[in-house]
């Protein structure tokens, strides 16, 4: 016969060591972003969840999880859009990416029916 007592007694110090060891990783998408840095703007304590439409400073462009070409971001987001009704978005471009890159994105964006002064440019803050 088998001692259950003891077995559970392994158990219960597996699930402990597993619960204590592991560790959450946020999904962060696939482009690889540096985010600017700013000593002078002030705090935002409004910190809410948004999903990301990053860009990367070699002009790759993901939205979530999944990389999207700049011709057809305008269908993606509006997929986005009506696929998620109340998520919002927030950009993140890296500080390498040219001006002429997030006014196309700025385009596409509108081009989706979305505002553009409801997806924030996330930047890192020196404090």
């Amino acid at each position: 016969m088998v001692p259950i007592v003891t077995l559970i007694d392994i158990l219960a110090i597996l699930l402990i060591f597993f619960i204590v060891t592991t560790t959450f990783k946020k999904n962060e998408g696939l482009v690889k972003v540096n985010l600017p840095r700013s000593s002078e703007l002030a705090s935002s304590e409004d910190r809410e969840r948004r999903f990301s439409l990053a860009l990367g400073k070699d002009g790759q462009i993901s939205l979530g999880s999944t990389v999207v070409p700049i011709d057809s971001l305008a269908g993606a987001l509006r997929d986005f859009k009506n696929a998620r009704p109340g998520e919002k978005l927030e950009l993140k471009a890296d500080e390498g990416v040219p001006l002429g890159l997030i006014v196309k994105v700025w385009d596409a964006v509108t081009l989706a029916g979305l505002e553009i002064g409801d997806l924030p440019l996330r930047i890192l803050l020196d404090e």
